[in-house]
C-alpha cells in the first residue's frame, strides 16, 4: 500500500524536520511527502529533499485542497507540520487498511477502546494528524470545507469524517496508533470560542438531532457549574456552540 502525506505548513522550520526525520525512520517506505508551503519566503526550500512542494495563501482547509487534486497514493494522510510519527506506524495502517476505508489514532486522553467510527462518537475520537482514508474515500467526499480550518475555525476534520461516514465509508477508531504531537500554550477562553463555534456550525451543517444538539449544549453549561476552575473556558464554548449553531 503507498501512502501520499499532506503537510500544510507556515512558520516552522525545527519542527518540520523533525516530521521528516520521523518519516524516514519509516518501516514502511511505500510513501511521498507532499508540502503545501504557506509561508512568504523560501524557509523550508532548502531541506524539502524529494518532497512534492505546492503554495498556497493562509488557511488549512484550503492548503489541503491545493493538495488534493495531486493525490494518486492508494492512502491519504494529513500530518501537522509539528508532529512525529513512530517508526511502524504507516507499516500498522497499511495493515488495517486492508479491510476498512479509514482508520483514526489516538490523543492520550480519549477513550482506550477501539470502535467503529459513528456520527455519534467521532467527536472524541478523531483529529486530523491521526487520520489516514483510502483515496477512493477522498475522491468521493471531495474537497475540505474552507469555512472550516485554522488559523480562524477548526473542526474541518470532523466535517470531513461525517461526510466519509455518510458516504458509506467504514472507519475504525484504533487507540494502538499514538502520534506525538506537542501540547502548545493557548488562552482557553479563545480556544473554547473557537472550537465551540465550530462545532456548532457542525451540527447545524449536518442537522444533527436535537437531543445531540442539547446534549453538546449541556455538557459546557454543565462545566460552569461543576468546574468553577474553568468556568471561563466553558462559558466561552458554550457561547461558542450557540453562535456557531445559529451561523
Amino acid at each position: 500500500m503507498t501512502f501520499d502525506l499532506v503537510v500544510a505548513t507556515v512558520g516552522r522550520t525545527t519542527e518540520l524536520k523533525r516530521l521528516f526525520a520521523s518519516l524516514e525512520a519509516q518501516t514502511h517506505r511505500e510513501f511521498r511527502v507532499l508540502v503545501v508551503d504557506q509561508n512568504a519566503d523560501d524557509r523550508i526550500v532548502p531541506f524539502l529533499g524529494p518532497a512534492l512542494h505546492l503554495r498556497s495563501p493562509l488557511g488549512l482547509s484550503h492548503a489541503r485542497n491545493v493538495a488534493l487534486p495531486h493525490i494518486t497514493a492508494d492512502a491519504v494522510a494529513f500530518p501537522d507540520d509539528d508532529c512525529v510519527y513512530p517508526p511502524d506506524l504507516l507499516e500498522r495502517v497499511a495493515a488495517l487498511l486492508e479491510n476498512l476505508d479509514g482508520v483514526t489514532g489516538r490523543e492520550p486522553w480519549w477513550p482506550a477502546g477501539a470502535a467503529m467510527l459513528t456520527r455519534d462518537n467521532l467527536w472524541n475520537r478523531s483529529i486530523s494528524f491521526t487520520i489516514f482514508l483510502r483515496r477512493s474515500v477522498v475522491e468521493r467526499v471531495g474537497s475540505f470545507d474552507e469555512t472550516l480550518g485554522l488559523p480562524s475555525r477548526s473542526g474541518e476534520e470532523t466535517d470531513y469524517l461525517i461526510r466519509a461516514l455518510d458516504a458509506g465509508a467504514r472507519i475504525a477508531y484504533d487507540p494502538t496508533l499514538v502520534i506525538e504531537h506537542p501540547q502548545k500554550p493557548a488562552d482557553l477562553s479563545e480556544v473554547g470560542a473557537r472550537d465551540g463555534a465550530s462545532l456548532g456550525y457542525i451540527l447545524r451543517k449536518h442537522r444533527y438531532p436535537r437531543s445531540t444538539v442539547t446534549r453538546m449544549l449541556v455538557r459546557p453549561a454543565g462545566g460552569v457549574l461543576l468546574d468553577p476552575r474553568r468556568a471561563r473556558f466553558h462559558l466561552a464554548t458554550l457561547r461558542g456552540r450557540l453562535r456557531g449553531y445559529r451561523s
